[in-house]
This record gives structure tokens, sequence and C-alpha cells, in this order.
């Protein structure tokens, strides 16, 4: 009998863990937080995420306006200071199983890149090591800067393309995590960005439409499970 209640108490925690929600913290600026969208929460690439991956995620937007990944940036998302701004920590809080990390738009601005390029791998390193600290160990995923269509906000983009794309793709690599190349993928779709930076609903939805083919890929291929 004895044996008999510990298979099933082994076989509910089983249950239970296998049919938990997969738990993911989308970690970004304005173009993850939805700056200039009617609805941010539905229409932004995390609330789209959400719908296409469905029951068996939670999906979370982290996203700043304005931030950098730079911790010597003019707004670095890892130190926001005024407390309804500290969505790193919130993050952290989170205890994500997957994280996706779209920083870089605004570190190619000229006081910020200029001065401080050499922070850029510091500082993504250790937001990297924040969240592999997490008792969940998320799977962390790279996304690559979208294109700008155009200079806007100070954002320039052949920083952004020529600069800090090719910097994560290398950090990623050395770090093994996995990139989302949404520069690549955003680039026949520059008329969504309406303001030649932030995407509309529709460039929103094919932001989340790339994510949401990796993630499902990659669990299809077991390489995360809950």
């Amino acid at each position: 009998m004895r044996r008999l209640t510990s298979l099933l108490l082994c076989l509910c925690a089983f249950f239970s863990v296998s049919m938990a929600q997969i738990r993911v913290a989308c970690v970004g600026n304005s173009i993850t937080e939805g700056h200039g969208l009617s609805d941010p929460a539905t229409e932004a690439y995390p609330g789209v995420l959400q719908r296409l991956l469905g029951d068996d995620y939670v999906v979370q937007n982290f996203g700043l306006s304005g931030y950098t990944m730079m911790r010597e940036g003019d707004s670095p998302y890892m130190n926001a200071s005024e407390p309804a701004k500290r969505r790193f920590q919130a993050a952290l809080a989170s205890n994500p199983d997957i994280v996706t990390i779209k920083l870089g738009t605004n570190d190619s601005k000229a006081r910020n890149w200029d001065h401080f390029k050499d922070d850029f791998a510091p500082s993504f390193n250790a937001m990297v090591d924040s969240f592999q600290c997490l008792p969940s160990h998320p799977l962390i995923y790279i996304c690559l800067p979208i294109p700008a269509a155009g200079e806007n906000f100070s954002i320039r983009p052949e920083v952004v393309d020529n600069e800090i794309c090719p910097l994560l793709k290398e950090l990623a690599a050395k770090r093994g995590l996995p990139v989302i190349d949404l520069n690549t993928a955003m680039r026949p779709y520059l008329e969504t960005l309406d303001d030649m930076i932030h995407p509309n609903r529709v460039g929103s939805a094919l932001i989340a439409e790339e994510i949401a083919r990796r993630l499902l890929v990659d669990r299809a291929e077991s390489k995360f499970k809950k």
C-alpha cells in the first residue's frame, strides 16, 4: 500500500508539472511595450503572442519605452529608478520559463552608442546572468532589433543594423543562446512602421508570429518542456 501511495503521488506530481502553464517574459523597449498602439495590452506583440501560443502559456509584457540594454545609457532598463518602471525586477520576479530579450534600438542613439558602446557586452551578460540564476532556469531568446525605416527619436538605423545586430549575434553565440532574427524578418515590412520606428498593429502581429513560430518549433523538438 505504501508503494502504491508513493506511485500515485509521483504520478500526480508529474501531471501537475506537465500541465503547468509555460511562463514567458517579454523584455524590451517601446516596440515591446506597444508605443503608438491604441490598445497595447492586446495589440503589442506580447499580447498577440499570447493569443498565438494559447492557454498553455502565460505571456507577460515587460517592455519599457525609451530604455537601453546598456547600464551606462541614458535610460538603462536594468537600473530604472522609478518604482513604476522597474520592469527588469518584475520580469525576474515572474520566474519565467522563457525570456525573450529585445533591446538595443535605443542604444543606437548618438548620446548612448558613441560614448558607451563598450558597456553593451557587459550589460548584456549581466542581464543574461540575472535570468539564468533564477530557480526556473529559463530558456533565453535574443531577439535582434527590428530595422528602422529611417532616423527618428534619435535612433540610427545604420547603427542598429551594422553594429548592434552583429554584436548581439556574437554575444548570443558566446553564451549559447538562441537568436530570433527579427531584423531580417521585418525588413520586407517597413511600411508597417508608421513613424519609421514603431510597428503598427500589422507589424506587431508579424513580430509575434515570428516569435511564436520559433517557440512552438523548439517546444516540438523538446528544447523546453513543462
